[in-house]
């Protein structure tokens, strides 16, 4: 299964976990776990009366809450919780001053490996997360909105377009993770994270007198960060397609619902990165504009 923050760390998202949350292969509903129901489990049904045997096959069948499995619907509902605690987080972050913000990122950003490396999901440490990132997006939020003024409504009806549409192509079956795909998206990952330290130490260095350091160079008119940033948010897009695709694939296994938590953040990261390369686009036209 792809690479993605937190999801390949969990057996509920990857092959190991195949049949080893309570459902097999064929979707039939085993003793949980990979496990048989001991001798004296369950009541055999020569010791049982035809009333007790009438009502049992008179039962609904378990949903994913009977069972306490994974659902879309509960997916749903712990990602807007972290969604409305990141929210909280940057109103905060946009009425304080930048040293809060700046501890909000790094603290973030330690929470974020905290919760990529942590097999099990805890939902204290991903709803800290979404706080303190929180605090980062509304800070720097705050600050393009100061110098460009009008241009995080944009970021936020850019962003949620994108997340729109892709989700309407996936569950469409127009758009699928494909291993090649896959392959180049973690490729192209690497690179541009490369490319993007390369710019800071120009920048901090003073190699590079613009703004946004090598995003701010004009290649045949156009910035080369929009050029770029682009193509970063077309990745953005590809990295909504693979949590779509682990959470289906975590709802299908019938991973237990504690790892609803972890689709709930593998989004919130990707929507965080999403709305920063857009409003980082916005923010390098804008200048370029000025100029």
């Amino acid at each position: 299964m792809a690479f993605k923050p937190g999801f390949d760390q969990s057996p509920a998202f990857n092959d190991q976990g195949r049949g080893a949350w309570g459902v097999s292969g064929a979707g039939q509903q085993q003793a949980g776990w990979g496990q048989t129901p001991k001798q004296g489990q369950y009541p055999q049904q020569g010791g049982m009366t035809p009333e007790q045997l009438q009502y049992m096959y008179d039962r609904p069948s378990a949903n994913t809450v009977d069972t306490d499995r994974m659902s879309y619907e509960d997916t749903i509902v712990k990602t807007l919780l972290a969604f409305g605690v990141l929210l909280v987080g940057a109103v905060a972050g946009w009425n304080l001053p930048p040293i809060v913000w700046i501890v909000g990122a790094v603290v973030g950003f330690v929470l974020a490996l905290v919760n990529t490396f942590k097999k099990k999901p805890s939902p204290a440490l991903v709803l800290l997360y979404a706080f303190f990132e929180g605090l980062f997006v509304g800070g720097i939020s705050g600050y393009y909105n100061s110098a460009f003024d009008g241009i995080v409504t944009q970021a936020v009806f850019g962003t949620l377009g994108v997340f729109a549409v892709t989700l309407l192509l996936f569950t469409s079956g127009k758009v699928r993770a494909t291993p090649k795909a896959t392959r180049f998206f973690l490729v192209a990952i690497v690179g541009y994270m490369a490319f993007s330290l390369v710019n800071l130490v120009l920048m901090w260095t003073g190699v590079t007198n613009t703004a946004f350091g090598l995003l701010g160079v004009t290649v045949f008119g156009i910035p080369l960060g929009v050029l770029i940033g682009i193509f970063v948010v077309i990745m953005a897009a590809y990295s909504l397609v693979l949590d779509f695709d682990q959470i289906k694939t975590g709802v299908q296994r019938g991973a237990p619902k504690i790892y609803a938590w972890t689709a709930a953040f593998g989004l919130i990261v990707t929507l965080v990165w999403l709305y920063l390369e857009i409003l980082r686009i916005l923010a390098i036209i804008a200048s370029s504009q000025r100029n």
